[in-house]
């Protein structure tokens, strides 16, 4: 008779019952989506006591979300960008120059063609930026960032050709900007019941403004943020947000995107499978372009009415970091584009919004300095992370202000912090960054 090695139930030392599973595994067992509600309301609890404290009604306001989207959806594309290319195995750090392409044919092509054209041969140019990128460093086998950095530089001097070629003549553009893009909008929504708006001639209820008007704790602040985010959406916000569970599934549910991943991880084990590596790369790479091209049409033609020179201002590389934040996946570089794009927003609502930032950041750090000590029994980043609480607490009671050269650069400093404190967590792609050629596995 053989004997179970197995412990049963009740079967544990000294015959007592079997520890229980611990809190990490039991959070561990909660499906992905039902983390990130749990994790989005527990960050509205904070900036509801934030708001409470600080007696800022803008840091949870419709009209702080609502710009946090228009600022998120630039970076997210470009996120998205990035987790095509480097789950692959291909580092995109020319995003930023994609981005620039994307700006300017977008706005080129809306001006000559419509709205929509706009959109397409903005994807159209970041994805030349992208194939040019794949050609580079999958074809030729040159370094990554060297190839990134030369796509960047690239595409800044392309639009300065391009608008001195096309705009500098009777247009009412130059070298720098297009013309401006009147009279065409890709349309707005409000979501009936829970943003208001006509349907049909009805006027439907508003259930997220009434909230925000009743200012309740938690309820009130989550009724602000949820207005913000359904009211008033552009079309083209719309299908930028219907891409992130669109790349998530691509990537994980389906050949496509298991053959992508492969080659990222192991593109010798790939190719002994039958897997086309050099097409895999070459797809992923233009994919990512088109994305960052996405991104770099939404500035031209959502969030202003124009190219212009420097558009992006740093999005790409912003782009990158929520991306690595995420930790290469989908809805957590969405996750991470928000919390750019939220810092961004604050930026043009209210000075006094940002001072409160510093007392949402030293009560992050502080939850954060709990969990690390007292659920992963890590003592070094707990310190770190509970000193961070005390010198933002500290800047934010003895500061009356934040100076306007830290609220400019608010969404790099951010960008940073997380970096930091994200770093234990991330796990690239095993052959990111590596140069591949074809047969070297036999």
């Amino acid at each position: 008779m053989s004997v179970s090695t197995e412990l049963r139930s009740g079967d544990g030392p000294l015959g007592g019952p079997t520890p229980g599973p611990g809190l990490l595994e039991r959070w561990g067992a909660i499906a992905s989506w039902q983390r990130i509600v749990v994790l989005a309301l527990f960050g509205v609890f904070l900036l509801s006591v934030t708001r409470i404290v600080a007696d800022t009604g803008q840091l949870t306001s419709s009209g702080t979300s609502g710009a946090a989207l228009r600022f998120t959806v630039p970076i997210a594309l470009a996120a998205l960008g990035g987790v095509f290319s480097e789950r692959s195995g291909i580092i995109n750090i020319g995003l930023e120059g994609m981005m620039i392409l994307g700006t300017w044919f977008g706005a080129y092509g809306a001006w000559q063609y419509g709205i929509w054209w706009g959109l397409v041969l903005g994807m159209l140019g970041g994805a030349a930026g992208g194939l040019l990128h794949a050609v580079a460093t999958v074809t030729f086998g040159v370094d990554h960032i060297i190839s990134g950095v030369a796509i960047n530089i690239l595409g800044g001097g392309i639009a300065r050709y391009l608008s001195v070629v096309t705009y500098t003549t009777g247009t009412g553009g130059g070298a720098t900007q297009s013309p401006a893009i009147t009279d065409q909008d890709f349309g707005r929504v409000d979501v009936p019941v829970l943003a208001g708006g006509d349907v049909f001639g009805w006027t439907s209820p508003d259930l997220f403004g009434w909230l925000e008007e009743r200012n309740w704790f938690f309820i009130g602040d989550l009724g602000g943020i949820l207005k913000g985010l359904t009211s008033n959406l552009s079309v083209f916000t719309i299908i930028a947000l219907a891409l992130v569970p669109l790349a998530y599934w691509l990537l994980w549910r389906t050949a496509f995107g298991l053959r992508i991943r492969s080659c990222g991880e192991n593109p010798e084990a790939a190719e002994s499978l039958g897997v086309p590596v050099y097409r895999m790369k070459y797809a992923a790479v233009t994919i990512s372009g088109a994305l960052a091209g996405m991104g770099g049409a939404f500035l031209a033609l959502v969030a202003s009415n124009l190219y212009r020179e420097g558009q992006t201002g740093g999005r790409g590389f912003i782009g990158l970091a929520a991306m690595i934040f995420g930790n290469w996946n989908p809805f957590g570089a969405f996750a991470g584009a928000s919390l750019f794009g939220f810092t961004d927003a604050l930026q043009i609502r209210s000075n006094e919004a940002i001072h409160a930032l510093l007392l949402f950041v030293a009560l992050l750090a502080a939850v954060f300095a709990l969990r690390a000590g007292f659920v992963q029994r890590r003592a070094i980043p707990a310190v770190l992370l509970a000193l961070t609480s005390v010198a933002f607490l500290a800047w934010y009671t003895f500061a009356e202000e934040v100076p306007r050269q830290f609220v400019t650069f608010t969404p790099h400093v951010v960008t940073l912090l997380v970096l930091g404190f994200a770093t234990q967590r991330l796990r690239p792609p095993a052959w990111n960054g590596r140069v591949y050629r074809k047969g070297e596995a036999h």
